[in-house]
């Protein structure tokens, strides 16, 4: 049991003078309603006595009704303030007692919770917990694996856009030295010299058609109708309505003395670009066919048209 304080003690004293203030106060209220008549009495009776009535004898009378009565109202107090005392210290003990019982019910409580806990379901908690963690791990190797493919095809994109990227630079960079290329070869006055630029053309792109004609028509120029000829040939394998190819393949026949052949590569050329048609009637490569009825009949057409 707590033990009481100071200040417990002086609340309780307070608490104790009130009580017996009050009750004094109605003591005091109720001696004046009942002995007001009495002393009315008296004082009248006084007031006709013929001799005094006080004596030594009733002075002290007097005096040990009224030590009495004080110490009668002192042992009063005394009493109240010890049933105030023990009702206090009553209630406070049922409070502690209610308290620790509280207390001790709901540690008893916990205790029995979790001895179940202990008993019956820790295995499962345990097992639980094991679950947990086997699920969280299979999500983060799901998740795992699905951003491993994805970083697989961006990879892949990126390798095939690099490689895509390397191609047209390579592109580019052959584009421009054929360019170059090109030009060296306008520029060469001398047959052997262009052929050897016609060939690094070739070699960076041997299906050039236009390399190979161009170079038909320098071969044609160092005396070489023949390789002219297998020149156009294969330049017609890599594009049949090249009408270049077919020009220079009638000026070598022209050379090879096939007129036959010459004046059709010259209708199949005509047939297929008229803007050849001023140079079939003044290249010199054409001159053996001067004198050839097909083919001032074939020069006739062209004036014609």
């Amino acid at each position: 049991m707590r033990r009481l304080g100071f200040f417990d003690l002086l609340g309780y004293f307070g608490w104790m003078l009130l009580v017996v203030g009050l009750f004094f106060g109605c003591y005091m209220a109720l001696a004046d309603e009942v002995l007001a008549p009495v002393d009315l009495a008296a004082n009248e009776r006084v007031s006709e006595l013929q001799e005094p009535l006080y004596n030594p004898f009733v002075e002290r009378y007097v005096l040990d009704e009224l030590k009495q009565l004080r110490v009668d109202m002192a042992n009063q107090r005394v009493e109240l303030l010890q049933q105030l005392v023990d009702r206090h210290v009553e209630s406070i003990d049922k409070g502690v007692s209610y308290a620790t019982n509280t207390i001790t019910y709901f540690f008893y409580l916990i205790a029995g919770v979790t001895s179940i806990l202990v008993l019956v379901g820790w295995s499962s908690i345990r097992e639980m917990k094991e679950k947990m963690g086997n699920l969280a791990d299979e999500e983060v190797r799901k998740l795992i694996e699905v951003y491993e493919e994805r970083l697989q095809g961006i990879e892949k994109q990126l390798t095939q856009k690099s490689r895509h990227i390397d191609a047209n630079r390579e592109e580019i960079e052959r584009t421009q030295e054929l360019h170059s290329l090109w030009l060296r070869a306008a520029q060469e006055s001398v047959p052997a010299n262009k052929i050897a630029v016609y060939d690094q053309i070739l070699a960076l792109k041997p299906s050039d058609c236009e390399a190979l004609t161009y170079k038909a028509d320098a071969v044609l120029e160092l005396g070489e109708p023949q390789w002219a000829v297998n020149l156009c040939q294969q330049a017609l394998a890599i594009d049949s309505d090249n009408a270049h190819a077919f020009y220079q393949l009638a000026c070598a026949h022209a050379a090879l003395n096939h007129p036959e052949e010459a004046i059709h590569y010259l209708q199949q050329t005509l047939a297929r670009a008229d803007s050849y048609r001023e140079l079939v009637a003044s290249d010199s490569a054409l001159a053996p066919l001067a004198d050839l009825p097909a083919y001032k009949k074939l020069l006739q057409a062209v004036v014609r048209d």
